[in-house]
């Protein structure tokens, strides 16, 4: 058993806290970034080096709209149906990363439509450079004493200051680990290798459906949610719909046939 804690607050200047939560976002975009740079130079990303920073720009507000409105509609609604105002106090949390996510996919679907490109020339770029971002977010989880896991009696069980008494799974790293570090290796790899663009978009949904649904048995459910059917997550109910979907993204990318020049190059 492991004793927390890592003060959540870097430093304080009068009322203004900078804090490692929000740090680990900003370190996950400036990563993200340095990876969709390094696509470019590998013309994996179709578009001038220019665009990503307005590429970003507008990722960054896709995904905090779509993560606020999935966690106050889906995860929260009773509270927050009675308490409307407190739907724009964010600083109170509550984001939904299904919902960052879906917010993230609008934002590129708008931004290759505003280029004139296919969904899925800018989606696989995102997919590949979005697994740090992962990894630091859950960091953030981690360190504010947030969405850990169930109690355990194993050697990895840690007190978490809001989760009571007893030690419980670090969820958040088990996450931070396969959803960050193993799932952006894998896409990695892929990206140089598959035909056309759209197949790891594809992946990235049926790797992190997985990865996420087996990591929720550990991971305590949300107590104004509980569980469904008996045994299930919003979250595991929401990844059983990536991984479905994932199904569906591969036969439309297979349809669309949209040139992957990494593998286009190589055969000339």
């Amino acid at each position: 058993m492991n004793q927390a804690w890592i003060d959540p607050v870097i430093f304080s200047i009068g009322p203004l806290q900078v804090r490692w939560y929000g740090a680990m976002y900003v370190l996950g975009f400036i990563v993200g970034s340095a990876i969709l740079k390094y696509l470019y130079d590998k013309k994996f990303w179709p578009l001038p080096k220019e665009a990503i920073d307005k590429y970003v720009t507008w990722l960054i507000i896709g995904m905090f709209l779509g993560a606020r409105l999935f966690y106050v509609f889906l995860y929260n609604w009773e509270y927050y149906s009675v308490n409307l105002v407190d739907i724009f106090a964010v600083w109170k949390g509550g984001l939904s990363f299904h919902g960052a996510v879906f917010g993230m996919c609008i934002s590129t679907l708008l931004f290759a439509r505003k280029h004139k490109l296919h969904f899925f020339q800018i989606a696989d770029c995102l997919a590949v450079a979005g697994g740090p971002g992962l990894f630091f977010g859950r960091m953030g989880n981690f360190i504010n004493g947030e969405l850990y896991g169930r109690v355990t009696d194993s050697w990895a069980g840690i007190v978490f200051p809001g989760g009571g008494p007893f030690p419980r799974h670090p969820s958040q790293l088990y996450e931070g680990v396969l959803e960050g570090i193993v799932l952006f290796f894998i896409l990695f790899y892929l990206h140089k290798r598959q035909r056309f663009y759209g197949i790891v978009s594809a992946v990235f949904l049926l790797s992190y459906g997985i990865f996420r649904f087996g990591v929720e048995f550990f991971r305590e459910p949300d107590s104004q949610l509980g569980f469904y059917f008996g045994y299930l997550t919003m979250g595991q109910i929401l990844c059983l719909g990536m991984i479905i979907l994932s199904y569906f993204i591969y036969k439309i990318a297979e349809k669309a046939n949209v040139p992957n020049p990494l593998v286009a190059s190589r055969k000339t």
